[in-house]
């Protein structure tokens, strides 16, 4: 799990139950996309509540959630792979 600190110590992540991040301070959780079936059975990765793209269509769920973490990470996050 990648933490970003800030310079104000405001922290950015990718939310997973790996670590808990109560102890952190107050949270605030938000969506940033919604990965969906397709009606022909594929999947996608919406980005728009980030104001990206529709990643996919991918042929598994497992795909599609893989493409959105890779997306976040390198915009939101600003990872870079």
């Amino acid at each position: 799990m990648n933490l970003i600190v800030q310079p104000d110590g405001t922290v950015t992540c990718l939310y997973d139950d790996a670590l808990d991040l109560t102890g952190l301070g107050r949270l605030t959780i938000a969506r940033a996309s919604h990965v969906e079936p397709t009606g022909s059975g594929q999947w996608t990765a919406d980005m728009s509540p980030v104001n990206g793209p529709v990643l996919g269509p991918f042929r598994t769920r497992t795909a599609a959630l893989h493409a959105e973490r890779t997306w976040l990470e390198e915009h939101r996050l600003k990872l870079g792979r």
